[in-house]
């Protein structure tokens, strides 16, 4: 009889020690965030160069930036609909699988057009997986501990832009800028195999919801969304299109205006990323401890703010605090990322996600072309323009929800 219960107290010791399905699904999802963020940070940054390489002109360079605005609005319902269809995991492997593909079409093309096709494949992780990340964090954590998630996850992946771009430059430097990126190409495919069969082994699904149907639509989706949530998508809308106005000019604005050298500027972008990175952990505590609301009308002022900021900075330090303000912006994310899968219907939580993401994402693609028109008349329109859109939104947000009690 003793062995009996001494084997069972070694069994609930050993439970102990092994992490809840849950919480290893986070882990995976960690995994695979930070390293494929890793690999295509050794060539995003490059991507421009290597097209040019293979023979693309501006006006190719221009289409691929604009294909990738619009699959990123193309993609997210569809990955939604798939995480709530198909289940958690193999959604994770089926669109690591397309972007390892595409991966691979991008180290062998032979001309630029084919980084067209590999890009379709490239997007599915990017856009077409983000709803499912949504989903896992709001399938394995309570709400209390969701914002200090969607920190992580964000810290996760702007961590290797501050250590990929470097480490491919190195590359192409050292190899020429076709082979170099090839070889980065060929570390990213690496990669993307280990993060799958870390997907593959360690992640443990739950079935998929049976409510979500066949023929269950984006607008059905829409059409079931709270009202809460749908309030904050005008607000957060009307701030996106806002920066999408300024985004592609501050840098044109500070070299060309400012006569600053682009050095400058890529100390003023570190400085950026730097405070992004150092806040997204307290502000997804403040967010857990204060409450989600009142930390996403933050970050949507700052949002606002930052454009202006930049427009009435005349000195060098005067731009650092503005690039400080453009790093604080990321302060609230994790509060209105954790907001969203706290909203929507646990039933269609990664469609509900996918639409949300959908409409923003394609109000904001003709954004930078509103940009460049204003930049024309003033170069400093543009940013003021930006702020004033900015502001609205946050006042939308602000007076939404008090209406809303």
């Amino acid at each position: 009889m003793s062995p009996c219960r001494c084997n069972s107290g070694r069994r609930r010791d050993i439970i102990r020690f092994v992490p809840a399905p849950s919480q290893r699904n986070v882990a995976v999802l960690a995994a695979s965030l930070f390293g494929l963020a890793l690999g295509e940070e050794l060539w995003q940054a490059y991507l421009p160069a290597y097209l040019t390489s293979l023979g693309a002109g501006a006006v190719a360079v221009g289409l691929f930036a604009a294909s990738t605005s619009l699959l990123d609005g193309l993609y997210q319902y569809p990955g939604g609909w798939l995480a709530d269809r198909l289940g958690r995991r193999r959604t994770l492997l089926i669109f690591t699988g397309l972007a390892t593909a595409g991966y691979a079409i991008y180290a062998i093309a032979p001309s630029w057009p084919f980084l067209f096709v590999g890009l379709a494949a490239v997007m599915a992780w990017k856009a077409g997986a983000f709803p499912t990340t949504f989903a896992v964090i709001g399938d394995s954590l309570p709400r209390e501990r969701r914002a200090m998630a969607f920190a992580v996850q964000s810290t996760l992946i702007r961590v290797p832009r501050v250590l990929g771009a470097p480490l491919g430059g190195m590359v192409i430097v050292a190899f020429g800028m076709v082979a170099g990126i090839r070889l980065a190409f060929t570390i990213t495919i690496a990669i993307a195999l280990v993060v799958m069969v870390v997907q593959y082994l360690g992640f443990r699904d739950v079935p998929p919801p049976q409510t979500v149907g066949p023929r269950r639509g984006a607008r059905a989706v829409f059409a079931e969304m709270p009202g809460q949530l749908k309030q904050l998508l005008v607000a957060d809308c009307l701030v996106r299109v806002g920066e999408g106005v300024a985004s592609s000019f501050i840098v044109l604005f500070v070299l060309q205006v400012r006569q600053f050298s682009p050095a400058d500027y890529g100390i003023l972008y570190a400085v950026q990323q730097a405070v992004s990175i150092a806040f997204y952990l307290p502000g997804g505590k403040l967010a857990d401890s204060m409450g989600r609301p009142w930390m996403v009308v933050i970050t949507f002022l700052f949002f606002a703010a930052f454009p202006l900021a930049v427009t009435y900075a005349t000195t060098y330090p005067q731009l650092i605090a503005a690039f400080v303000l453009g790093g604080l912006k990321e302060i609230g994310e994790p509060a209105r990322k954790s907001l969203i899968v706290d909203l929507a219907p646990d039933e269609t939580r990664a469609s509900t996600v996918g639409v949300y993401y959908g409409i923003r994402n394609f109000l904001v693609v003709p954004a930078a072309v509103i940009g460049g028109f204003l930049w024309r008349q003033d170069p400093g329109l543009p940013l003021k323009v930006a702020a004033v859109v900015g502001f609205l939104g946050a006042a939308v947000f602000v007076v939404s929800r008090r209406e809303a009690g």
